[in-house]
């Protein structure tokens, strides 16, 4: 399981470092929140389906961003790189409004 460093939480938004060792899954689970993903490093990894079992190998650059919906099925990630690397995971919460 990847390793989890809160940074900062209020009633709005929770913000935490997520470090992705090479050759350890992240399980599958269903996003709590939507979600902004800022990835700190270069890295690949591979992603498996799993409703269709089809995995693929994705490429990031450093400071590219993703966005999440609430809800969206997160698929099982692996880290195929040779060394780890770190993204932000920023959780936007409905309480706050």
């Amino acid at each position: 399981m990847p390793a989890r460093k809160l940074l900062l939480e209020n009633v709005r938004v929770k913000v935490s470092e997520i470090t992705y060792e090479p050759g350890v899954p992240r399980k599958p689970h269903i996003r709590p929140t939507d979600q902004v993903i800022v990835f700190l490093d270069d890295c690949e990894y591979e992603r498996l389906d799993a409703k269709t079992g089809e995995k693929t190998v994705r490429k990031r650059k450093s400071g590219e961003i993703i966005w999440h919906d609430r809800s969206e099925m997160a698929p099982q990630l692996t880290n195929v790189g040779s060394r780890p690397y770190r993204s932000l995971l920023i959780e936007l919460k409905d309480g706050g409004r």
